[in-house]
């Protein structure tokens, strides 16, 4: 009797020894709607490797979350155009893998009709397009933002993100409005909204047809604001900004109706709704 006490003892000291394998993940908002940036976060054991994340099979670069160790984070970007359902969001831990459902909610868009002329109704360059596509895909390690984005105007917001328009009279597929307008005045100030390095700067005299005089801040880890239509720039390539600094000037330039400011706001590459940036953040 006092062998089996002691081989079970043994035995449940031994289970005990062995460390659980961990592996939580928590997805933030909860109820994404069509446009929303989704937080990935996850916690794993101290020596375990870098977890990877995908969503709908396509992967997405991870980042440890340096104040706490163990801890990583994903941040996956929805669009206006991506259907409405589940998404399947995986987490991959070495052996260890966890599937993920979450529902992306329908959401109602606006929509618009506006008029360009002359240059405005031309399409963007090969140099433009070329310049801001290579822009869109930075993914740099080191978190540079901290806290909620600031509005980058005092104007009033003229055009929302996500809206539909009818371009000269024609429907436009597969098109949303990448950003938010701001209606300032022309040499209006505008700032940056986090913290960040210049990595784009784009002048309508050298070929930005479209965009305008433009300016891209890459805030790190893929996290991207983009300028548009400006009329002064005030910063260079490759300089530090930092929070609320002023950058350039509210202009027309570009395919633009009137004075305005469009910020866009890309995450891994797709342009997602800046707005839960400024009032929920992502930190």
């Amino acid at each position: 009797m006092k062998s089996l006490i002691l081989a079970i003892l043994t035995t449940t000291s031994i289970l005990l020894a062995v460390p659980a394998l961990a592996l939580t993940v928590r997805l933030l908002p909860e109820k994404p709607q069509q446009g929303d940036t989704i937080s990935v976060i996850i916690e794993t054991e101290l020596d375990a490797a870098q977890p990877t994340v995908s969503m709908n099979a396509q992967e997405y670069p991870v980042f440890p979350l340096s104040e706490k160790p163990g801890q990583y984070r994903a941040l996956l970007p929805t669009t206006p155009l991506d259907t409405p359902g589940k998404l399947v969001i995986q987490v991959r831990d070495g052996e260890t893998v966890k599937n993920l459902a979450v529902w992306l909610e329908d959401r109602d868009f606006l929509t618009q009709s506006i008029w360009l002329s002359g240059s405005g109704g031309q399409p963007a360059t090969e140099i433009e397009l070329a310049r801001v596509s290579e822009f869109k895909k930075l993914v740099t390690p080191e978190k540079l933002w901290q806290g909620t984005f600031l509005r980058p105007s005092p104007a009033k917001v003229s055009a929302l993100f996500g809206v539909q328009r009818y371009i000269n009279g024609k429907f436009a597929q597969d098109y949303y409005h990448r950003g938010v307008d701001y209606a300032g005045a022309i040499g209006s100030p505008v700032f940056a909204p986090a913290a960040g390095r210049v990595a784009l700067i784009g002048r309508e005299s050298e070929g930005f047809r479209i965009h305008g005089n433009t300016i891209g801040i890459d805030h790190g880890q893929g996290v991207l604001s983009i300028f548009l239509h400006l009329d002064q720039i005030l910063v260079k390539e490759g300089q530090m900004v930092a929070t609320g600094e002023q950058i350039g000037t509210v202009g027309n330039t570009g395919a633009s109706t009137g004075p305005h400011l469009h910020w866009g706001l890309y995450v891994n590459g797709v342009s997602v709704d800046p707005v839960p940036w400024r009032f929920e953040g992502f930190e």
